[in-house]
Order: structure tokens, then C-alpha cells, then sequence
């Protein structure tokens, strides 16, 4: 993920990075299929997939805590 997709992902707000959330673990659980069927090249995919979730739900949870503290 470049620099400008972590900070455009700072910015958006919860139900997108909700749904990017899901999008990402989607696309993670496929690639975890390919991998037992041999069919991935690139494993090195996996360790990226992982660590866009975690930024997603850094994101989200920095989200959570702006809400709660304003209310």
C-alpha cells in the first residue's frame, strides 16, 4: 500500500472502511485458497493483505475513539 492510500485511509470515514475491511478479508481468504492449491506465485501477497486489515482496522478504531471522545 502506497503512502497516499494510508493517509487517503485516515480520511474516509466508517462505513468505508467497513466495507473495505470486508473487501480486504475477502480477498485475503482467497488467497489463502489459492496457496493450499498451489495456484499462488506470489506469497509474499498474504503478508500484504495482512497488513492492509491492520491498517483498515487502526483506522477504524482511531475512528471509534474520535466518536466517543466528541460525544
Amino acid at each position: 500500500m502506497k503512502t497516499k492510500d494510508k493517509k487517503d485511509l485516515f480520511t474516509k470515514n466508517q462505513l468505508e472502511l467497513k466495507k473495505l475491511l470486508l473487501d480486504a478479508k475477502e480477498a485475503l481468504f482467497n488467497l489463502r485458497i489459492d496457496l493450499s492449491q498451489n495456484k499462488l506465485k506470489n506469497t509474499s501477497s498474504i503478508t500484504l493483505k495482512r497488513k492492509e486489515i491492520a491498517l483498515i482496522l487502526t483506522a477504524l478504531k482511531e475512528k471509534e475513539f474520535e466518536n466517543a471522545k466528541n460525544a
